[in-house]
C-alpha cells in the first residue's frame, strides 16, 4: 500500500519570499526586551523541572517580539504539504534539515545534509519496529527554512535551553560551544477506509537521543480529542513498553498539542517519552497532525557509533546563517 495522497495542495496559496530573521535588529523595540522577560521566566520554569509547555497564542507573542513576520505565520501551517515519503512507515511524510547553534559565534548555519540515519544505539532507549537499519529523508527546502517562525522557534529554543545543565549522554562532545540541531517536519495521518493507523511514537516509551527537544504543532485536522498525547515518564520505565503497560507511578507529565503553535521543551535523557495514535473524529475522512520536532544535543565523538557520519560542513546550496542572542 502506497502513502495516502496529502490532506491538501498548496496550489494557489501564497508563497513567501525566504527570509533571514536578524534578532539584533530588535534590540531598539521595547517589545524585544518584554519578550525576552517573557522567555526568561519560562527558561527559569525549565531550570527546575526540564520540562515546559506553552501554549500556542502565548507562542505566537513570543516568536513576534523575536522578530517573525505576520505573514509567514498562515504559511507555516501548510509547510507540511511539501514533506516527502518517509521510508519506513506509509502514515508518515517528513522532511529534515541540521543546523549548527554556535553560542561562542552566537549565530545558526544550516549544514549540509548527512549519510542515511543508522539505527540508534541500545543505550540511547530506542526500540525500533522497523525493518531497515537506515532512513533517508528529503530535506527541507528553502521556503521551509527561510520561514522566519521557524527560524524564531529555533531561537526560542535557543535561549530557554542555554547553560542549562543535563544529565550527559555518553560519546557526545560536551565541551564544545557548538549544538546541533536536527528539524523535522512531519506530518502523520490515518486513514481508516484504507486501514492507515497514525502512530506518531511506533516505538513506545523511547528516548530520542538527543539533550532537549522540542515539538511544536503546526496544524491538524479531524483528529478526535483522545489523540496524540503525550506522556513523559521516569527513565526507570521500561523502553519500548506500549502505554498500556507503563506503570502510572512513573509518569511526571502529561500534555497534548491542540492548538497551532502548542510547544513542549524537555530534557530528553532526563525522560523518556510517549505519544498515544492518531485517531480520526470521522473514520469516514482522513485525519491528519503536522508537527516541527526539533532535537539538540552536542556534536558526536568520533568513537561514538554512527559518530563518523557527523559532519559541520555547511549546506552548499541552502545556506542559512542568522545571529542569536543569548543572555
Amino acid at each position: 500500500m502506497g502513502v495516502p495522497s496529502r490532506p491538501h495542495s498548496t496550489t494557489g496559496v501564497k508563497r513567501s519570499r525566504p527570509h533571514n530573521l536578524n534578532v539584533l535588529q530588535r534590540r531598539y523595540h521595547a517589545e524585544f526586551y518584554e519578550t525576552v522577560a517573557k522567555v526568561m521566566a519560562l527558561r527559569a520554569s525549565y531550570l527546575q523541572e526540564r520540562i515546559l509547555f506553552v501554549k500556542g497564542s502565548e507562542m505566537v507573542a513570543i516568536l513576534k517580539g523575536l522578530g517573525a513576520r505576520d505573514e509567514d505565520f498562515p504559511l507555516i501551517q501548510r509547510i507540511s504539504d511539501s514533506t516527502g515519503p518517509d521510508p519506513t512507515f506509509e502514515y508518515r511524510t517528513v522532511t529534515a534539515a541540521r543546523y549548527c547553534l554556535d553560542s561562542e559565534t552566537r549565530c545558526i548555519q544550516r549544514l549540509e545534509k548527512r549519510s542515511p540515519l543508522s539505527a540508534r544505539a541500545a543505550d540511547e532507549h530506542y526500540k525500533r519496529y522497523d525493518p531497515g537499519p537506515q532512513r533517508e529523508f528529503d530535506e527541507a527546502s528553502m521556503e521551509v527554512q527561510g520561514n522566519t517562525v521557524v527560524q524564531a522557534l529555533m531561537l526560542f529554543k535557543a535561549l530557554v535551553v542555554h547553560k542549562v545543565a543535563v544529565f550527559p549522554r555518553e560519546k557526545l562532545d560536551y565541551a564544545s560551544h557548538q549544538w546541533v540541531c536536527s528539524v523535522f517536519n512531519v506530518r502523520i495521518m490515518t486513514d481508516d477506509r484504507q486501514g492507515v493507523q497514525g502512530e506518531p511514537a511506533t516505538g513506545g516509551v523511547q528516548s530520542d537521543g538527543s539533550d532537549h527537544t522540542m515539538t511544536v504543532l503546526l496544524g491538524s485536522s479531524n483528529m478526535r480529542s483522545d489523540s496524540a498525547v503525550t506522556y513523559l515518564h521516569d527513565n526507570l520505565e521500561t523502553t519500548g513498553a506500549p502505554l498500556w503497560e507503563t506503570n502510572p507511578a512513573l509518569i511526571r507529565g502529561r500534555v497534548q498539542h491542540r492548538n497551532f503553535l502548542d510547544t513542549l521543551v524537555f530534557a530528553d535523557h532526563h525522560y523518556k517519552r510517549c505519544v498515544t495514535q492518531l485517531n480520526a473524529s470521522d473514520p469516514s475522512e482522513r485525519a491528519w497532525r503536522d508537527m516541527l520536532v526539533v532535537f539538540t544535543r552536542r556534536p558526536k565523538l568520533d568513537e561514538h557509533g554512527v559518530g563518523h557520519t557527523e559532519t559541520q560542513t555547511l549546506h552548499a546550496t541552502c545556506p542559512l546563517q542568522i545571529p542569536i542572542w543569548l543572555p
